[in-house]
């Protein structure tokens, strides 16, 4: 836990979680946070109070979980059952997170997901090769949220690899980054220099795909700027972040490039 406050910020807090916390999500109001175990098979649950952090219970999974996320009214997280093939419902009620084996089968290797503020879709990121490309093409998947049991309504084709995801702060666009076989081997077939990131706009719930641009080295991360007019993406192997806009429902490059003194694979926004 980090202080943002202190000038400069300070490290006050460490919290023990699962084994290999891999994905996390912090519900609007700020107070509780679920932080996804990949090599745990669980989640952790964490509750927040002021600047005190504290574990107070770990739900188990059954199998690795790689990212988890919280609709906005705070009471449904969803979380993306990896080696699966599927997204996880679970409940909130008050500081209790329960988990009853309700599974939705989407596509192969959900590696992240995102649900619109409204909270009536799920989407995933179907990585389709356990976090590498591979040639072949991948998915994202529509999941309605709403339908009672929920259910998946459409696959959108983006491109081989989709890894990190997005969905903008007004909930009009998604975002897949594309590994494109940027981080394989330079012999291979599907070997690309550079990632890419597709855009997916959002209509109620239609999804449609809208236009690609091409970034550099395996682009992992990417977030929304708080006005939803600018998309950060983090390109790994450059160690740097392509900076573009958002026109409509298409994204720009403003050929702008922020350089960074590490490699950057993770990359958050403001909750929606």
């Amino acid at each position: 836990m980090i202080d943002l406050t202190l000038d400069p910020p300070k490290l006050i807090d460490t919290v023990s979680v699962g084994k290999q916390p891999s994905g996390m999500a912090i519900n609007r109001a700020g107070d509780l946070a679920l932080i996804a175990n990949r090599n745990d098979n669980s989640i952790s649950v964490v509750k927040i109070t002021g600047k005190s952090v504290k574990l107070i219970d770990t739900v188990s999974m059954g199998e690795q979980v790689s990212h988890v996320a919280i609709t906005s009214d705070g009471k449904r997280p969803v979380a993306a059952k990896f080696p699966g093939h599927k997204a996880a419902l679970l409940a909130i009620n008050g500081d209790k997170v329960t988990y009853d084996k309700q599974d939705v089968t989407v596509g192969w290797w959900p590696y992240n997901l995102d649900i619109t503020p409204d909270g009536k879709l799920l989407l995933t990121a179907d990585n389709g090769l356990s976090g590498s490309s591979d040639g072949n093409i991948d998915t994202v998947t529509v999941v309605d949220l709403e339908a009672n049991p929920p259910r998946v309504i459409d696959k959108v084709v983006v491109g081989d690899g989709p890894e990190g995801f997005a969905i903008s702060p007004d909930g009009r666009m998604a975002v897949a980054v594309i590994l494109r076989g940027s981080n394989a081997d330079k012999t291979a077939f599907f070997y690309n220099r550079n990632g890419s990131v597709v855009a997916l706009k959002i209509d109620g719930k239609k999804v449609t795909r809208t236009n690609e641009v091409v970034v550099e080295g395996l682009p992992e991360g990417l977030v929304f700027s708080d006005d939803g007019k600018y998309l950060y993406v983090g390109n790994y192997l450059d160690s740097d972040v392509t900076i573009l806009q958002v026109v409509g429902d298409q994204l720009v490059d403003t050929g702008k490039r922020m350089s960074l003194p590490g490699h950057p694979a993770a990359m958050r926004g403001r909750a929606h």
